[in-house]
């Protein structure tokens, strides 16, 4: 009989808990705001924007590299980061110029 009543209390944990975690989601699923991505804010911008956000990419990118080649870059990650932002806005504009030739 013991037994029974601890794998009784175990699964109604268990219940608890997961309840406890869905109310928990929901709560933050309620109060956060909805944060853009870096993609999704590029694709709101025209391609003219998008063109001249390519071009202070570029000009960030290579201020980093200068920076990086001389010694004075703390954060080496940042190189990484913005060639995936330039690569991502060539992406969205490549998308549009097919999409206006098909449609």
């Amino acid at each position: 009989m013991p037994k029974e009543k601890k794998t009784e209390a175990v699964v109604e944990t268990k219940k608890s808990t997961k309840e406890k975690a869905a109310k928990a989601t929901t709560k933050v699923d309620k109060k956060a705001p909805k944060k853009l991505s870096s993609v999704q804010k590029l694709r709101e911008l025209e391609n003219q924007e998008l063109e001249n956000k390519i071009k202070e990419l570029k000009q960030e990118l290579f201020n980093l590299r200068f920076q990086a080649a001389v010694g004075k870059l703390e954060n080496t990650a940042q190189l990484r980061k913005v060639k995936k932002d330039i690569a991502r806005a060539y992406t969205i504009l490549t998308e549009r110029a097919k999409a206006s030739v098909q449609g």
